[in-house]
């Protein structure tokens, strides 16, 4: 990271996401890392769409409880933004205190986000184990699978909060058992959404298409997050 931004605000990316990581410094933001310890299983949703709003509004009450526990009286008078993985009504009422009002700083902006991969209409969140995970992967090959992401920005000073979700169609050629092997053995497909790694060198070739853009499948659709970031201020 460089030793001085250019942006008018500070962001702290809640999430260890190496791909969440990378798109972030691709759309030219410096940042840190802050993350939340949720129970994602206690919060259960029919519909992926309420179910990837829902758990992004979770992972932002867990930041704020912890942002709550530091000095936020010496931090820059500049914007921060908070961007977290893995999003917030509640948090709105705990933020209303004198410690914020009193604060003479630019807004600060709450950015939280989740993904979950949908295959036959039933939803698929991380593999439990490397036997679902190869299931996961097997189902794809020469099929299709679809990933559903939520994005929500919440001006933590005003109130105001802007969300939406994306979805976005993979289609892929054959894979064949000996990448599946590779890719479990590997391992990273075990924590990501549905096991889908999209941008992997053994996976990107057998992607016959993607309807939607790449960043979206990673994780955090640019412009979604431009878009939120923009209306909330």
């Amino acid at each position: 990271m460089a030793e001085e931004s250019t942006s008018p605000f500070q962001i702290i990316l809640g999430s260890s996401s190496k791909a969440r990581k990378q798109i972030l410094s691709e759309m030219g933001y410096e940042f840190t890392i802050m993350t939340a310890d949720i129970d994602e299983k206690a919060i259960r949703m029919e519909k992926p769409e309420d179910l990837v709003m829902a758990l992004a509004e979770a992972k932002a009450d867990g930041i704020i409880s912890r942002l709550q526990t530091t000095d936020i009286s010496e931090r820059k008078d500049n914007q921060i933004l908070l961007i977290t993985a893995d999003t917030a009504e509640a948090i709105i009422s705990r933020l209303q205190t004198v410690e914020y009002k009193t604060l003479d700083t630019e807004p600060t902006l709450l950015i939280t986000a989740d993904q979950v991969v949908v295959y036959e209409g039933k939803i698929r969140e991380k593999p439990s184990s490397k036997e679902e995970a190869r299931q996961f992967i097997k189902d794809y090959s020469g099929g299709c699978a679809a990933t559903v992401g939520s994005v929500v920005v919440t001006n933590l000073k005003t109130g105001i909060r802007k969300g939406g979700w994306d979805r976005v169609e993979i289609y892929f050629h054959d894979i064949p058992d000996d990448i599946i092997d590779n890719l479990i053995e590997e391992g990273h497909v075990l924590y990501v959404a549905g096991g889908l790694i999209i941008e992997h060198e053994w996976i990107l070739p057998l992607v016959k298409e993607v309807v939607g853009t790449t960043d979206s499948v990673m994780g955090l659709p640019k412009a979604l997050v431009e878009k939120l970031i923009s209306e909330a201020l």
